[in-house]
């Protein structure tokens, strides 16, 4: 919320927040789910913000986007299928049309309007992939589609919003739970991995507890690995669950010509390493 002439929102709900000069709010209005806002800032640029909560800016967020598809989607070999859960923003969406052996991409975005503000307001997140003539848009419950689809995928990024220790009827809660992610390992080829954002290990490692103990019950083999992301606290979480496959924990061959920005050599390494905390 602005007050005076800073800006500032909760980074971790009742435990850190963030505050820096106000900047101008570009657009802000109320859907069906959840209010949306995009504001610019000197840190870190236009930033996307759901119900108060920060969810990507300009500065960081090809940190967290490579990060959580390129470690699994890398660590395929000429994947086809892809799902994303979520994502409305386009971040995800353009990470997963810069692989050419991908021909077909579902997206599942409930709230459709998320997808208008940003493709207007940010569309360098997406960065055309919205009209890619391989993306399939779905504005829907990601809950009753995994029910109901038959292809398999080789890679599914749940790219949800957080549920927070408070929150009640959050609109993510379904798709953290068992129920889901049985749909989900079933929609997974022999060779596939899905993953998930887990929030910020260090100030919610609930999150990624809970997401690891759904991974644990439902998938063959599963993990963890993080990133760094100034805006979410410093670093975020993602799990991951296959029947089988694993990310590699070394930089593959793959990536060396995949034009990568944020994800290096050296931050690959880093997200398989222990947290110093």
């Amino acid at each position: 919320m602005i007050q005076g002439e800073t800006l500032s929102f909760p980074v971790r709900p009742n435990l850190l927040e963030m505050t820096m000069p106000a900047g101008k709010t570009v657009h802000r209005r109320r859907s069906k789910f959840q209010t949306i806002e995009v504001i610019d800032t000197m840190p870190f640029g236009r930033l996307l913000l759901l119900d108060g909560h920060i969810q990507l800016t300009e500065l960081d967020e090809r940190s967290y986007h490579e990060a959580l598809v390129q470690i699994p989607l890398l660590s395929l070999e000429n994947p086809t299928r892809a799902l994303v859960v979520g994502g409305g923003d386009g971040g995800v969406l353009r990470e997963i049309c810069r692989t050419s052996s991908i021909r077909h991409v579902d997206l599942v975005e409930i709230d459709g309007e998320v997808i208008e503000v940003c493709r207007e307001y940010l569309p360098n997140l997406s960065a055309g992939a919205f009209d890619d003539p391989r993306v399939r848009i779905h504005i829907a419950d990601a809950f009753p589609f995994v029910k109901q689809a038959l292809e398999p995928y080789d890679l599914i990024v749940v790219d949800c919003t957080d549920v927070y220790e408070d929150d009640e009827q959050a609109l993510s809660e379904p798709l953290f739970t068992d129920d889901f992610y049985q749909d989900v390992r079933r929609l997974l080829s022999p060779r596939g991995i899905v993953v998930t954002q887990a929030d910020n290990p260090v100030f919610c490692p609930y999150a990624l507890h809970a997401a690891e103990t759904i991974y644990e019950r439902v998938f063959d083999k599963h993990g963890s690995y993080f990133a760094l992301v100034p805006s979410f606290g410093g670093f975020s979480a993602f799990c991951w669950g296959s029947l089988g496959a694993e990310p590699s924990r070394a930089w593959p061959p793959s990536a060396n010509g995949a034009r990568l920005k944020a994800l290096t050599p050296e931050a690959w390494a880093f997200a398989f390493s222990k947290l110093p905390f």
